[in-house]
């Protein structure tokens, strides 16, 4: 058993054992406690779709480990005992679309009228305004998670509550996500259709 340390401070036990390059596969057995996946699961899902029908190339960014303590009870094998998720250093996905490059994060909440910003991050944020400035496409999904909505807003919306926070309030209000943003269906094939929302947002004749 190994423990995984999360940069909230949260752990994760887990079991992982490795092979030598001859093996053909690796055991993996880890057990996650309260980190939200629903949101996370959707996307995953929906970028699979994606990419099964060949019509966009998006991934989810692998969060960097740091492995503090690893154990060799055989040659062949090896136990990590204790590691830690780094905090990740941009955003939570990336891909192609269309011929455009789309990166973009995904968080959800409990709270019901407004989205708070320390959900957030000033290194994204910088993220954020360096693919809008060099004409990527960048947003941010937003769910609700006590009312299962989900919604498309721009990076340039986040970033301007990010910036008015220091003189207002910590949260953006639900009303004007509604306003500002863009309500994802949730559906079967592919689960959360974002790419719809895409194409209307950014692939108008309009925009």
């Amino acid at each position: 058993m190994g423990t995984f340390h999360y940069p909230n401070g949260k752990k994760v036990t887990s079991v992982i054992k490795t092979k030598s390059s001859s093996s053909s596969s690796i055991k993996k057995d880890i057990s996650y406690s309260n980190r939200g996946m629903s949101l996370e699961d959707d996307i995953n899902q929906s970028n699979q779709f994606y990419l099964l029908t060949d019509k966009a190339i998006i991934h989810k960014k692998p969060t960097p480990v740091q492995i503090v303590n690893v154990e060799y009870p055989k040659r062949s094998a090896a136990v990590i005992r204790e590691a830690y998720f780094k905090l990740a250093s941009t955003t939570d996905y990336n891909g192609v679309y269309k011929g455009r490059y789309i990166d973009f994060e995904a968080k959800e909440t409990k709270n019901k009228t407004s989205f708070p910003l320390k959900n957030f991050h000033e290194h994204q944020i910088h993220h954020m305004q360096q693919i809008l400035d060099h004409g990527g496409i960048s947003f941010i999904i937003l769910r609700f998670s006590s009312t299962d909505e989900s919604y498309l807003l721009d990076s340039s919306h986040l970033i301007h509550y990010w910036r008015e926070q220091t003189i207002g309030r910590k949260s953006i209000p639900k009303g004007e996500i509604i306003d500002k943003g863009h309500s994802i269906t949730i559906g079967y094939q592919p689960r959360l259709n974002y790419l719809q929302v895409v194409d209307r947002v950014y692939f108008s004749p309009s925009h």
